[in-house]
């Protein structure tokens, strides 16, 4: 009679119960380690210390953490904010590199470059045209010739530029012209010695602030200069039927009239609309006046129709048209 143990099924039996107890006695300290063990008797580590004959230049904290200086202090106003500025206008929206503003008989290019980069191209349009060169200084900005001045400064855009040309106070259509066309067929891009040119920016930028319970824009310009800016981009983007529409303006009076829908009214959903007295969305009429104060302009959003116009309202039609400026 054969042994059980010749049996294929259990010939293995002895092997596996003596593997069984070997792999046992390896579980805390063999191969299969079980380290959820190793984190209930986890004991700190002392300090890393570095010699003091180290590099203090080469090893240095490399997230420091500032002193907050100012704990304890109360705010005793509250702080203009500074919007961001924009990335861009819009769809359709965005800048040529030369275009054209006009406020009457005064008239100016607007460069979508940096100062730096358009004053070599100034100085270069002068001496091809012959003007006879009979001053220029870059730190003002200014090319006098016998029969033109040129002059140059940053726009209310950020990295634009403003170039005029006049003789006696008056613009000189013939020149603008021709510095219109130059300019327009020069690249964009700057080499790297006009950066050095001159760097005429430096003016403050534009805040928003609210003041007596109603949203303001302060504008370091004057008021011509930012009407005319309204202007040209208030006519190409207010022209959605029943969304925005420019109705109507005042240069004499640095003002619009548009037709407007706020971003709460447009985002009002369908219960909000039934249970209202306005069973649909509407626009309303807003003037947006400049009032020149000084060396800086201050834009307003006055109401100028039946329907509320919220401070929150306000402030987001403030914020859409000073981004053209910004």
């Amino acid at each position: 009679m054969s042994s059980v143990l010749e049996q294929p099924a259990l010939k293995w039996v002895p092997l596996a119960l003596a593997a069984g107890i070997a792999l046992s006695g390896c579980a805390r300290d063999g191969f299969y380690d079980d380290r959820n063990l190793d984190y209930t008797e986890v004991a700190p580590a002392p300090p890393l210390v570095l010699p003091e004959t180290r590099n203090v230049q080469r090893y240095q904290d490399a997230m420091p953490v500032p002193q907050a200086s100012l704990q304890g202090s109360r705010v005793e106003r509250a702080a203009e904010v500074v919007p961001p500025p924009s990335m861009s206008i819009g769809s359709g929206l965005e800048p040529e590199f030369v275009e054209r503003r006009q406020v009457g008989s005064d008239a100016w290019l607007v460069v979508a470059a940096d100062t730096g980069a358009v004053w070599p191209q100034l100085e270069a349009f002068a001496q091809s045209r012959g003007l006879g060169i009979v001053q220029s200084d870059a730190n003002r900005g200014v090319i006098e010739t016998t029969q033109a001045t040129l002059s140059l400064q940053s726009a209310l855009r950020a990295g634009s530029s403003e170039v005029r040309c006049e003789q006696g106070g008056r613009t000189v259509t013939n020149c603008l012209d021709a510095l219109e066309e130059y300019l327009g067929a020069r690249s964009a891009t700057a080499s790297a010695s006009s950066w050095n040119a001159q760097r005429l920016s430096g003016e403050r930028s534009l805040q928003i602030r609210q003041q007596d319970g109603e949203w303001q824009v302060v504008i370091p310009q004057s008021a011509e200069r930012v009407w005319a800016e309204l202007d040209h981009y208030l006519t190409l983007d207010f022209t959605v039927e029943n969304r925005r529409e420019l109705i109507e303006k005042s240069p004499g009076e640095y003002a619009f009239l548009v037709n407007y829908m706020t971003a709460s009214e447009e985002g009002r959903n369908p219960i909000q609309v039934v249970f209202s007295r306005d069973v649909r969305r509407m626009s309303q009429q807003i003037r947006l006046v400049l009032e020149p104060r000084g060396d800086q302009s201050v834009l307003r959003a006055i109401n100028a129709s039946d329907r509320e116009l919220t401070a929150n309202d306000q402030r987001e039609l403030l914020e859409r048209v000073s981004g053209y400026l910004r």
